[in-house]
């Protein structure tokens, strides 16, 4: 099976390291990026990813809430990547329904299997992850 990824981060360097980590994984097919919530929900409810790796920390319009994002991705599952790691970044992570949430210093080597880890069912391997989700 092939893992269909919506990627979403507001950092251009960062969203072509993350893309090229992702298009060197056979297994994985990058279906779009974006920098905005509101252009995730757009993309994900036409495109249907798998799996969504968002950046909590968009720049964005008020207007989309994390419960506006986790409604609108039912069936789609969320890792969550930040280069925070304090209790209101995981906080954040939990309000979107984040399965994980992981370090972007650590994506190099966490990302892909959290991908395929989430694609499989399971919970994520990033840094931050519990049963139930992002750490507390």
């Amino acid at each position: 099976m092939t893992i269909r990824v919506l990627l979403a981060d507001d950092n251009e360097m960062m969203r072509r390291a993350i893309s090229r980590l992702l298009n060197g994984d056979p297994e994985i097919y990058l279906l779009a990026e974006t920098t905005s919530f509101a252009d995730v929900v757009r993309i994900a409810s036409k495109l249907r990813p798998h799996i969504v790796v968002l950046d909590l920390h968009l720049p964005d319009d008020a207007d989309v809430t994390p419960l506006h994002v986790k409604s609108n991705l039912d069936g789609i599952k969320l890792l969550a990547i930040s280069i925070w790691d304090d209790d209101e970044t995981k906080n954040l992570a939990q309000a979107y329904g984040a399965v994980a949430l992981l370090d972007k210093s650590k994506l190099s080597t966490e990302l892909i299997p959290a991908i395929k880890l989430c694609a499989d069912g399971h919970q994520s391997a990033g840094s931050n992850a519990e049963p139930g989700g992002p750490a507390n």
